[in-house]
């Protein structure tokens, strides 16, 4: 009886690494997908980048709004003055 029950309980731990190893294979699955997908987003936003150039905007300053526009506006209105001063201070103002 205690060899049956050793084999039962080695079979549930086999089970429960199966399962593991299938969640872990499924979750390393998504993570592949997801960065692929953020790869073509990556390209879609490059192609955006290139069609404004193109045109003639500035893809480096479109960056910097873009990044600009990310930010609380507080938090931008501090980074302005921070700028201000420095540039004050450097004799760029």
């Amino acid at each position: 009886m205690a060899e049956t029950y050793a084999s039962s309980s080695e079979a549930a731990g086999s089970k429960n690494a199966n399962a593991t190893d299938d969640r872990l294979r499924l979750l390393i699955e998504r993570i592949e997908r997801l960065e692929e997908e953020k790869k073509g987003i990556a390209d879609d936003i490059r192609d955006v980048y290139m069609e404004a150039k193109a045109v003639g905007y500035d893809p480096k300053i479109m960056r910097q709004i873009v990044r600009l526009r990310k930010m609380k506006p507080d938090d931008r209105s501090e980074q302005d003055m921070l700028l201000e001063t420095y540039k004050t201070a450097l004799g760029m103002a």
